[in-house]
């Protein structure tokens, strides 16, 4: 969590492009109650926190509070898959959680922005060119849906891999232990000499 927090700082990563998303879904396939919440949730409410010191924004917003439930949202899809769920799967659920991500923060700029008119053009503005002068919004998504993809695969099969090799390790052992006679084996008695 200390790592993902360092990669949240403006300019560590390209924008939009972060591991957060992943991380939060994973977070909801693997971790066990309430760390699924607890971790992901807190290290993101410090570092948003620390991020609107840095703009100049209040430490706390609606639109902090919205992005922290939206995470909040891809944590619980994470909870909706299964660590025995291919990799593929997983991938996929992780880059779905980083569509609704951008959907609901370019949602939100469109609603607050006043560079973009309140109708369904401008929505679709917003989504796709964003605010001219500026990077289209497209590139964002691109970003977002790249990373949301790239990092939950890395931590899913960094996981499976765990996995995979803690088996293996426990089914060589079970292999290699001696085999120990059983306890409720009948005994032989001693043979003896008949008495004269």
């Amino acid at each position: 969590m200390g790592l993902f927090a360092l990669t949240r700082w403006p300019g560590m990563l390209p924008g939009n492009f972060s591991p957060a998303y992943g991380l939060a879904f994973c977070a909801g396939v693997y971790l066990p109650s309430p760390w699924k919440w607890i971790a992901p949730m807190v290290t993101l409410a410090l570092t948003d926190a620390l991020l609107n010191i840095h703009y100049g924004e209040p430490v706390l917003n609606l639109y902090s509070i919205i992005v922290l439930a939206t995470f909040g949202a891809i944590v619980w899809l994470g909870t909706r898959f299964s660590t025995r769920n291919s990799w593929l799967k997983l991938v996929a659920g992780g880059a779905l959680g980083a569509v609704i991500f951008y959907l609901v923060t370019n949602t939100l700029s469109w609603v607050y922005d006043s560079a973009y008119p309140k109708t369904l053009q401008g929505w679709i503005q917003a989504l796709t060119t964003g605010r001219p002068g500026l990077p289209p919004t497209w590139e964002f998504f691109r970003n977002t849906l790249l990373s949301g993809g790239i990092f939950t695969g890395l931590f899913s099969g960094a996981m499976k891999w765990a996995d995979a090799a803690a088996e293996k390790e426990t089914q060589e052992a079970s292999e290699e232990a001696p085999e120990t006679p059983e306890a409720d084996s009948p005994r032989e008695e001693p043979k003896t000499s008949p008495a004269r």
